[in-house]
Formats: structure tokens, sequence, C-alpha cells
């Protein structure tokens, strides 16, 4: 699928899908719509990536692709968010999902659970959702209850239908270059990148930041993407060094403004993949990402903001792979 022109720490849950990040607020929102209602061209500086946008034409091509789906196949493909207790971070995030999985035209099934549920409880949901022909993709939202171990949930969905691309067959698929359902954070990530470079090859990559959910199968799409790929984290020597290499550089770390501007290569492109809530000086709070991003935007060829970069990127990559599960299950091609 072509479309024309959130962090994981390390080791840690996926901060941009709402598995422990602040939830965006409609404060939030209308900081975004103000900030653009005041530029007179309704636009963001020409290298400000736009996240949203891109993610609004995605959603509106997913749309599309789902009506011929269901007019040439009679199949509307379906997608399962579980939700364990009440985290008003995950309660925030599981709505959007659902919201945006109806207005794509895909059925949306939601399983509220009570925070005393247990582990056996769950997976018997999990297990029943594997075997319902409705149900093509499975999100359980992160993270669990104390009580619950994430990684046993993970691994009991069927690799066919994990939408959010965490499984360990579908990490193997992608590491070894076979047809996998990718983590929905990098492949947001991957698809700003193609939008405004084009062809990859031969770049230098860095990625601060391994985890599973975005370091990782991040290196492991670019790679895909002939780039040379480092992958940084806490405990690389001379991190700044590092980085000023960066023809590509992407921030998964989880913490507030951590990559400084001098950081960054002049007219590097910079994917800011962290959002993280800190306090402002009239007590009020707002939200950053991992970049300075005052900073490092006088240095880069294009960034991404936070809010506004890569988070819309997420869901809409969600729906992305329940398009795919559905036609991969039922083994039709992507409608074009």
């Amino acid at each position: 699928m072509r479309v024309a022109a959130a962090t994981a720490s390390e080791g840690s849950t996926d901060t941009i899908t709402g598995d422990s990040s602040p939830a965006m607020t409609p404060a939030d929102n209308a900081g975004i719509k103000k900030t653009r209602m005041n530029d007179p061209r309704s636009v963001l500086p020409p290298n400000v990536i736009d996240g949203k946008a891109f993610a609004a034409k995605l959603r509106e091509q997913i749309g599309k692709k789902v009506a011929t789906l269901e007019s040439e196949h009679g199949i509307t493909p379906g997608l399962a968010v579980v939700l364990v207790g009440e985290n008003p971070a995950s309660q925030v995030y599981v709505r959007n999902k659902a919201k945006q999985t109806r207005e794509a035209g895909m059925n949306s099934f939601e399983h509220k659970l009570d925070p005393e549920t247990s582990e056996k409880e769950l997976l018997e949901l999990v297990s029943k959702l594997n075997l319902d022909p409705a149900v093509n993709g499975i999100l359980v939202q992160l993270p669990l209850p104390d009580q619950i171990g994430a990684d046993q949930v993970l691994t009991a969905i069927d690799p066919a239908k994990d939408v959010d691309g965490f499984h360990v067959i579908n990490a193997g698929r992608l590491a070894t270059g076979q047809d996998a359902l990718v983590a929905c954070t990098p492949l947001g990530c991957l698809m700003l990148l193609k939008d405004r470079l084009g062809d990859l090859t031969g770049l230098n990559a860095v990625i601060v930041g391994r985890s599973n959910i975005v370091g990782k199968p991040m290196a492991q799409l670019l790679l895909k993407e002939n780039c040379t790929v480092t992958i940084a984290h806490s405990r690389t020597k001379d991190l700044p060094g590092v980085c000023r290499g960066a023809d590509i550089l992407v921030a998964a770390v989880g913490r507030p403004k951590m990559i400084k501007g001098d950081w960054i290569k002049q007219g590097a492109t910079v994917i800011d993949v962290g959002i993280n809530r800190i306090q402002r000086d009239d007590g009020k709070t707002r939200l950053v990402g991992d970049v300075d991003f005052e900073a490092a935007s006088a240095r880069a060829g294009a960034i991404t903001p936070v809010p506004g970069g890569v988070g819309p990127m997420t869901i809409a990559c969600l729906l992305l792979n329940t398009l795919t599960a559905c036609c991969r299950q039922h083994g039709i091609e992507v409608p074009e």
C-alpha cells in the first residue's frame, strides 16, 4: 500500500500504543489545532513531518480497500480489542482504536474485563477469539494487571491474528525476511521515512532504544531497506557521537528531550517515537518527545513533532495490519 505525500523504552512496554504512556487529552489536541490555525498557510514548517495528516490519508485509503473487499468478496475485517482493568490511558486508546476501526468500515469487537480477571480467564478469551472467523485481528491492551503475565498472553494469540506484531513468530519472520505482521509503531515510522526520503539505500540509520516493540523491529525494517543500521542504548559509549553519524535517527527511549540538538547531523531525518508528559513552569503539563525538538529542528532536514508525528500512525498501521491479516486468512490479495 502506497500513500502519497509512540515510546517504547528499552525493554519496557510500548508507550506509543498507550500501554504505559500519558493519554492524549482534549487540551493536547487543541494545542495541535491552535498551532496550525495560527500559521497563515495552515501548514507545518517544511522540515516538520505531519504524521497526523499522513495517518488520515492512510486511514482513508484503508477504508476504500475495506469497501472493495466487501463488494468483491463479501468479507468485512474484524478487530477485537481486549482491555483488562481501568487504566485511564488504556481506556482512551481503546476508545480511539474502536472509533477508527468503525470509521474504516471494519467490525470492532470490544472486550472490557474486570481488574480482578485471572490469567486463565484472559487466556480462555484469547482462545475463543483465535477460533472466531469474524475476528481477523486481536489486540490485548497493555499494561495488564499484576496477576497476568503479558508474555503468556501475547504468545497465546494466533500469529495470523497478531495485528500488534508482538508475537515471537512474527518477530522471527521479520528478522528472517519473511512475510510478517509488523509492530505498528515501527511500520508507521518506516512509512514516514520512505514518504519523505524515497529510497533509503545506503543511508546510515541509528536507533536509540532496543525494545522488542520499537527498536529491534525498526532495525529489521531499515535493514530490509538496505540501510546501515546501528542500535544504540543507554549504555552506548559516546552516544552523542554515534547519533551525529546518522542520516536517519530514530529515538525511542522514553526520556524527555534526551536527544540534544547538537547530537543531530546537519540535514538528518529525525523520527521521535517518544511521548512524555512533563510539567511546565505554570504547573500545567505538556507532551514532549525524546528529542529536544526546538534545538534539533534547527539542524534536521526533517523531523517529527510530538504530538502529531509518529503517534497517529500507530492506530492507522493497526488498521492496515488488520486488513492485511484478513486478506491473508482468506487467501486473497490486499485490494489495490
